[in-house]
């Protein structure tokens, strides 16, 4: 459009003026809101529209999958089984592998057998920590070899089984004899082999989806037959802008069927449900596949399978007494399509029946198949198997896990200095404050604007001197401006992404005229990380910590606001080949240089908005531009649980919402919900007004400053929930059904959810709500986490629910811990004194753990940490290390510099009566044994720490607690205390 304005007499000057303000204004459009047209559907994706129709093809009663195992090609070997595959159709062969590994995965791969060139196979040196290993544990069973199956049980206890059958092929993985995840069991398979373009004997068939062409005119003549055949295979417009295609046709799609399960999850990022919905046909169903594609997507459409800023292709199923997930290891344009049946006949072949299975069907534009089982048998199962095959999430610096406050922009330093001060003068903590895109030198990211901010390292040291932090953003973009040494340094090391005939691609984005370093070099990877050492960039300090923005990557000029798919990368692969990794890539060379620059070592952080399998090792992420709204803080809650248990826990949502104004009460309710999900900032476009908590007044700042406070009170939990992610992959917010597996009424629920297993949380996502439904799952005790009083547990309770508060409850038995002290920053609570909640069960017990380290270095990679287990039990509290045997305790660092940090309170929930007496003592100084102070109630103890925090009466607080008072007990000790009755 801008280019058909121009007159050809134009002069040059005119020509680049007149297109800067043509790709200004279009870039205002991206931010206006969502425009649908501006992003393909299925229908006009060629391979998409192949693969459906493929599957339409392929549902028919006469069809048979023409891929078939070749005789007398199978080998087993080492863990692995292999062999050949032909499509009976054209002839093409094809290599299979199935690699049975250890930790009950399995992995499927297929590729050309005689490729006309390398089909990209690069995504796994980017998501996997290591090629996973085969396992020696198996078994071949005795139908090996006979009827055209091939069978073997492995693992240690040879409950897993695989079955090949071999005409046609189609895999099945049990357990315990019960199918789980079965391969091309609807005979969807279909691998677009590469051919060369003038072959016609060698071209996919097009066929085509009725219901989508019914406005299309009918085709008559031979000629239109063959264009409409052609449409797509070579070459493709979208909004007309050409896709070369070079390779032609290479997509690969495969059919992976769930027998017995009716929920499947995952596969962000999509703003959907949390239990996935059907794509063609069932109650509620989406009308398109779910889409993996990272796209910048500004105030995105609620309740839609579309692809939005980071794609995880991994897909959970859960049932009672099962769970099971794959991860489909591909980084090109992938589409899931999903339905539901009443009548599986894979599954009822071993004789069994099934209420509901799930059928899916994946395919991706290019590639080849490598998808991996993760054959659990339970969810915390998987979410270790996936974290030793991708890695576990990082784990962050401590500050990482308080508030951080962020909008675009703040105006200047004075600005920055005015917003730390009104939080010490309203008595809000924060830990980091942030700055956009204008803090830089004209969008030079690596530069501060000399006017604005004229003295970054003063202005960074006097907010770090309060234990505080600062982020900037540095996005992937580089600005094209031969003075500006980021460019040209990229540009003489030729790192900067290609076009399809070789020269540096140009596109749009912020700073104008710009240009993409090629992350997946491993050239540009290690110069980029160099650039964040003090000495490169100017004006950074170690209170400095990076934001990834724009990395799908965003290219106003682009199609669909991103990178054309004929682009080249390191090694001429194509970006279609790569591009859901693209801003993975980005994301790891910043982290990397935020670890390289200090020494010792100190652990980075770095937000991301686009994320891929591994991106859980580099930091956090964010769902990016969601707008300030009820339904938009409604959504928020199942897209972060959903990404959490696809593996990256670190996740959170704009509080407040990024686009647009909130009244105060959806401010309020929005801190209040941001307060208990893992990552907890709150930021706000350019073009609205200034939200700071305290300029809404009182008592919209007071409850605010509440909500904040909670968690601050909360951190030594949250980072003890952070450690354990960082070594068994559970999610920090867990859904329900994550909680109580075998209870299908939680297993769709996505309106509340737990923080670890022990705080069940409830948003709150309704103007004007007075009351709310909280389920509570089991037969357990709960306890309102603010007033301590009983609920019991058996289904649904409708509550009164007031502004000050949502509701949140500790389950039974369960022991936290918490910093009840007022400071203005987590750091200033390093040395506070532990409050520890009991909240006892039924049967009187209860048990939790904590976990410290220095918050900051790698040091407790060397054992240098506090680990401790609690336990509560027949009247007796008991303490123990948890830490490995690295190092002993007086050669335990952070032990040494924490030796005086004490307990200054015990509450005990859920007591019926006083004991006598209540006598605590070390482990090893048995015989030292003291009574200790203690009360029944207890409300004078509390008075002013639970209540006063959250506007809680006195009157209010249950008086079924018993408070031990300075137990004079030390955090890093084994100890007991006993109730004596």
């Amino acid at each position: 459009m801008c280019l058909g304005i121009i007159g050809k007499n134009s002069n040059r000057f005119t020509v680049q003026f007149f297109l800067f303000i043509c790709f200004i204004v279009m870039a205002t459009n991206v931010v206006v809101s969502m425009k649908p047209q501006d992003f393909r559907t299925c229908a006009q994706t060629s391979f998409c529209r192949r693969n459906r129709a493929y599957a339409d093809k392929a549902t028919s009663s006469s069809f048979i999958s023409p891929y078939n195992v070749v005789k007398d090609t199978i080998n087993i070997e080492n863990g692995i089984i292999s062999g050949e595959l032909i499509n009976t159709d054209n002839k093409v062969s094809f290599i299979f592998e199935i690699h049975l590994l250890i930790n009950n995965i399995a992995r499927i791969k297929i590729n050309e057998k005689y490729p006309l060139k390398p089909r990209y196979d690069g995504a796994k040196y980017w998501s996997l920590i290591q090629e996973p290993l085969n396992t020696l544990e198996y078994t071949e069973n005795p139908s090996t070899g006979k009827d055209g199956v091939t069978s073997l049980s492995f693992g240690v206890d040879r409950n897993h089984k695989v079955i090949i059958h071999h005409t046609p092929f189609h895999v099945e993985l049990l357990v315990n004899d019960e199918p789980v995840i079965i391969f091309n069991n609807r005979g969807f398979f279909n691998f677009e082999h590469l051919r060369k373009k003038d072959d016609p004997a060698n071209q996919p068939e097009e066929l085509t989806i009725q219901s989508e062409i019914n406005a299309e005119v009918e085709i008559q003549t031979e000629e239109e037959k063959e264009e409409k055949q052609e449409e797509g295979l070579w070459e493709e417009t979208f909004n007309g802008k050409l896709d070369s295609k070079p390779n032609g046709p290479e997509s690969i799609g495969l059919d992976i069927s769930f027998p017995g399960f009716s929920h499947v999850y995952g596969i962000p990022e999509h703003a959907s449900t949390l239990s996935l919905k059907e794509t063609r046909g069932g109650d509620g169903a989406y009308n398109e596949p779910y889409r993996l594609y990272n796209l910048d997507v500004f105030e995105f459409d609620l309740d839609s399978p579309a692809a939005l800023y980071g794609s995880i292709p991994f897909l959970l199923a859960h049932r009672k007494g099962a769970s099971t997930a794959i991860l489909w290891l591909n980084a090109a344009e992938t589409w899931i399509d999903i339905v539901k049946s009443k009548d599986d006949k894979g599954f009822l072949s071993f004789g069994k029946s099934t209420p509901t299975s799930t059928h899916t069907h994946w395919f991706s534009e290019s590639g080849i198949i490598d998808v991996f089982a993760f054959l659990g048998p339970t969810t915390s199962d998987i979410f270790k198997q996936y974290g030793l095959l991708t890695g576990f999430t990082a784990l962050p610096q401590s500050f990482a896990i308080g508030y951080h406050q962020c909008r675009w922009n703040y105006l200047n330093q004075d600005d920055v200095a005015e917003v730390d001060e009104g939080f010490d003068k309203y008595d809000i903590p924060y830990d980091v404050i942030w700055l956009d895109i204008e803090h830089t030198d004209d969008k030079r990211y690596f530069t501060w604007d000399k006017v604005k901010f004229s003295e970054p390292e003063k202005m960074q040291r006097d907010i770090g001197r309060k234990g505080r932090n600062m982020v900037v953003i540095v996005d992937p973009h580089v600005k094209r401006d031969d003075n500006y040494y980021i460019y040209k340094e990229a540009k003489d090391l030729d790192i900067l992404t290609k076009d399809k005939d070789g020269k540096i691609f140009e596109g749009w984005c912020w700073p104008g005229s710009s240009v993409w370093i090629d992350w997946t070099n491993p050239k540009a990877q290690e110069w980029f990380a160099k650039k964040f050492a003090f000495d490169q960039y100017k004006g950074s300090t170690e209170f400095l910590f990076i934001w990834n923005d724009m990395n799908e990557p965003s290219i106003f000029s682009g199609p669909e606001i991103t990178m054309p798919k004929d682009l080249l990368h390191y090694e001429g692969w194509e970006h279609r080949d790569l591009h859901n990794l693209f801003g993975m890539t980005f994301h790891a060379a910043t982290s990397q240089g935020l670890i390289n620059r200090t020494s010792p070592n100190h652990r980075p952080f770095v937000l991301s908005r686009s994320f891929f399998p591994g991106s859980q090792r580099f930091g956090a992420i964010w769902t990016g531009d969601i707008a300030a709204n009820w339904d938009h803080l409604a959504a928020s809650s199942p897209m972060l649980l959903t990404i959490g248990i696809s593996g990256l826990p670190f996740s959170g949502a704009d509080v407040g919402g990024f686009f647009g104004n909130p009244e105060p009460e959806l401010l309020v309710r929005w801190y209040q919900t941001g307060a208990f999900q893992p990552f907890f900032r709150a930021h706000a476009h350019i073009d609205t007004k200034r939200r700071e908590p305290w300029l809404f007044g009182e008592p919209y700042t007071g409850y605010i400053r509440n909500a904040i406070r909670q968690r601050y009170i909360l951190l030594p939990f949250w980072y003890t929930l952070f450690q354990e992610a960082s070594t068994n992959g559970m999610p920090i917010i867990r859904p329900m059904f994550v909680v109580f597996p075998d209870n299908e009424e939680t297993f769709a629920m996505e309106d509340q959810y737990f923080v670890g297993n022990s705080l069940l949380v409830k948003p709150i996502t309704s103007q004007g709500q007075t009351t709310t439904e909280i389920y509570f799952a089991g037969n357990d005790l709960y306890y309102d986490y603010y007033t301590f009083k009983k609920v019991q547990g058996s289904g649904k309770l409708k509550m009164d629910i007031l502004m000050n508060k949502i509701p949140v409850f500790l389950r039974g038995g369960s022991i936290i811990p918490r910093r009840q002290r007022f400071r203005r920053s987590s750091s200033a609570m390093y040395s506070d004194p532990f409050t520890l909640l009991v909240a006892l069960n039924k049967k009187g017990e209860a048990a939790g753990t904590l976990y410290l380290d220095d918050g900051k270095t790698y040091e407790y990679l060397k054992g240098h940490y506090i680990h401790r287990n609690f336990n509560f039990t027949s009247g007796k509290f008991i303490s123990t290390s948890f830490n490995n045997e690295q190092v002993q305790d007086n050669e335990n660092n952070y032990i040494k510099s924490n030796d005086d940090v004490r307990i200054e309170r015990i509450i005990v929930l859920g007591v019926d009566k006083s004991p006598k007496k209540i006598i605590g003592y070390y482990n090893d100084l048995i015989d030292d044994k003291k009574e200790l102070k203690f009360s029944l109630g207890g409300i004078n103890d509390i008075k002013g720490i639970v209540s006063t925090s959250i506007g809680i009466g006195v009157e209010e607080i249950s008086k079924d607690i018993i408070i031990i008072r300075d137990p004079k007990l030390l955090i890093s000790r084994d100890w007991t205390i006993e109730f004596v009755n």
